[in-house]
């Protein structure tokens, strides 16, 4: 290994927030750790912007590492980083753009990332889709996939699945020169007694697949949410801000990016029960001239309890949000679709969701129907 050539090193983990906080908290503490090891002083912190955390929202990490006390006090006199060297996305669906709670507008996953960074993407999907559903790449990045699907757990629960080791091992890959494979796998078997968790940062060494991306690789399908903030002369004193009209939705943030799947209905095996439209959180149902109930993509945030309450099996599908193409499906309507040309929009329906849009027999779905609310009285 050679000496940095760089007086620091900066790290951001994005995650989804509350889900993968924990995950993100280990990944960044144990950066700094590892470089503890060679006498590099580090620290890890969470963005003050993030505080309090909403179910599934884009959150961010992050772990600073530097040659000495004093360069590492001074890469922290930021409130926030807005150029790091590697950028690590813990759930594919994240490169479709990163939205905060806590702001307006969108980011591509490739922000902060400087000219010739890394981009560490945790995904069973191959490079060249990641960067099919990624923003158009504006200065050149390279790819690294760590396989494995996203982790998910909760806020005073961790799921130990080798996530946070197999993306120490990808650091240690992209990052020799500050985070060294032997300083990972000597840390962790320290904290864990564990050879298997030891085994998992090599896999991530091993196993990760590095892409290089170059300027306008990607895809400009995705929506261009940036607004202007109001300058002193257009506030209003005290500060006032207009609220949204009763039955209005936010037409400013939209809540879609704190989704990872998305509801497909299909439309010719509705019973019309109205029990998406009562049950769902964020009112993301909405009446059509049919009777039917379309989802107002903008606003669903992938929560799935419409296809839990739904009485009719596989009417409501929950799918996967990087299986639809931000050019062709992006988050427009789908009932007109349905109705200029059914045959086309079922295909599409089964191609996303790999379930049969043919209506059973009226006895199958009376019998799925009674299973699904527990039966006659």
């Amino acid at each position: 290994m050679t000496a940095p050539t760089t007086t620091d090193i900066t790290i951001e983990v994005v995650y989804r927030g509350i889900f993968q906080k924990t995950l993100a908290q280990r990944i960044c503490r144990s950066v700094v750790l590892a470089a503890r090891r060679r006498g590099s002083p580090g620290t890890a912190f969470a963005r003050y912007g993030d505080s309090p955390e909403r179910n599934g929202v884009p959150a961010k990490q992050f772990a600073v590492v530097a040659a000495d006390d004093t360069q590492l006090e001074a890469s922290m006199a930021r409130y926030e980083p807005s150029v790091t060297d590697v950028t690590v996305a813990v759930d594919d669906t994240l490169v479709k753009g990163v939205e905060s709670w806590a702001w307006y507008g969108r980011q591509p996953i490739w922000k902060t990332t400087k000219p010739d960074g890394f981009v560490i993407v945790t995904s069973d999907k191959t490079p060249d889709e990641i960067v099919a559903q990624t923003d158009t790449a504006v200065r050149p990045y390279t790819l690294a996939v760590v396989p494995g699907a996203a982790s998910f757990a909760g806020l005073w629960v961790y799921k130990d699945d080798h996530t946070d080791w197999r993306v120490l091992g990808a650091l240690a890959k992209v990052a020799p020169d500050w985070i060294r494979l032997e300083d990972v796998r000597a840390l962790v078997q320290e904290q864990t007694k564990d050879p298997n968790a030891v085994a998992s940062v090599q896999y991530g060494f091993d196993a990760t697949v590095l892409r290089p991306v170059a300027v306008g690789e990607g895809t400009s399908g995705h929506e261009v949410l940036q607004f202007e903030k109001p300058g002193w002369t257009t506030m209003r004193p005290g500060i006032v801000v207009d609220a949204r009209k009763p039955g209005e939705r936010n037409p400013f943030y939209k809540k879609y990016g704190a989704r990872t799947m998305r509801p497909v209905v299909n439309f010719d095996t509705c019973i019309k029960c109205t029990m998406c439209w009562l049950d769902c959180p964020d009112e993301c149902f909405e009446v059509t001239p049919t009777g039917h109930y379309e989802v107002v993509y903008e606003a669903c945030i992938g929560c799935g309890i419409c296809a839990q309450v739904c009485p009719v099996k596989d009417c409501i599908v929950m799918v996967d949000e990087l299986k639809f193409d931000p050019d062709l499906d992006a988050n427009k309507t789908v009932w007109p679709q349905w109705q200029a040309d059914r045959g086309t929009y079922n295909k599409w329906f089964e191609a996303k969701s790999g379930v049969s849009a043919a209506p059973k027999s009226a006895k199958a779905a009376a019998s799925s129907g009674a299973a699904a609310t527990g039966g006659e009285d």
